[in-house]
């Protein structure tokens, strides 16, 4: 795992750490790095939300400051996205989607750890299960009117045949370009990062003019980092905001 990164996709490369092999039943069990990592951030994620519990206490701690910031901050974004009758139900799901988005993006940001949401694999199966969980929810409520969705309102009969083949093409598309979004931003980050880094880390080792030089991209990899980290949270944000107006389009067809 602490191995000195030769090339820039090295880091993503998905490992076994531990596995096992049954010779009765012919299977293997097998822990990744991707499991690992995974595991992880959901231990965090319960652990934070163990230690902004306040019990009861008049004066709240740091930690229940700052859940209640991002509760409230995430709260106005879906009240927005959906609406403040209907957006109160689906506001714990996105939460927690929130979290497990936001933790996994940080820990990448860690040396010699493993960015999760950089593989598609990933972020696809969080696409496609919300994109197919809204369409499930369209037709639950609107029974066959759900398929209105695809038909613009006020267009030409003769157009019809063809607007309707365009969204649903845009429609099917949102499996892909949700995911997408993430893992290519994550991923061509952290690349950056790995690049710079090795580039830096040969310039400080060829002698002590060049150790000085190395300064300069050393502080533009600091700096780089800082807007990572901000790029972890918008990520995060346009996921849910994505996400929400998704279940808007299949609670109103529209």
């Amino acid at each position: 795992m602490f191995n000195i990164i030769y090339s820039p996709l090295d880091q993503f490369e998905i490992r076994d750490l531990i596995s096992i092999s049954s010779n009765i039943f012919f299977v293997k069990f097998s822990l990744t790095n991707i499991s690992l990592y995974l595991i992880i951030s959901l231990l965090i994620i319960l652990s934070y939300s163990l230690l902004a519990t306040n019990f009861n206490k008049l004066i709240s701690n740091t930690w229940s400051i700052s859940q209640e910031s991002l509760y409230l901050t995430l709260h106005n974004i879906v009240i927005n996205q959906i609406n403040p009758s209907k957006g109160q139900i689906y506001f714990p799901f996105i939460y927690a989607l929130f979290l497990f988005i936001l933790i996994n993006n940080l820990i990448g940001l860690i040396p010699y750890s493993f960015a999760t949401t950089s593989h598609f694999l990933v972020t696809f199966f969080l696409s496609f299960t919300l994109v197919l969980g809204a369409t499930f929810l369209g037709l639950y409520l609107h029974g066959l009117e759900f398929f209105s969705f695809f038909v613009p309102s006020g267009c030409p009969l003769f157009l019809i045949p063809m607007l309707v083949l365009i969204e649903t093409i845009s429609y099917l598309a949102r499996n892909i370009s949700l995911g997408l979004r993430l893992a290519a931003n994550i991923l061509s980050g952290h690349m950056l990062l790995s690049i710079l880094s090795s580039f830096t880390y040969n310039i400080i080792n060829s002698g002590i003019i060049f150790f000085l030089l190395g300064i300069i991209p050393l502080a533009f990899i600091i700096a780089f980092s800082g807007l990572e980290l901000g790029i972890s949270f918008i990520q995060a944000q346009v996921f849910i905001v994505l996400t929400s107006s998704y279940i808007k389009d299949s609670l109103d067809l529209h």
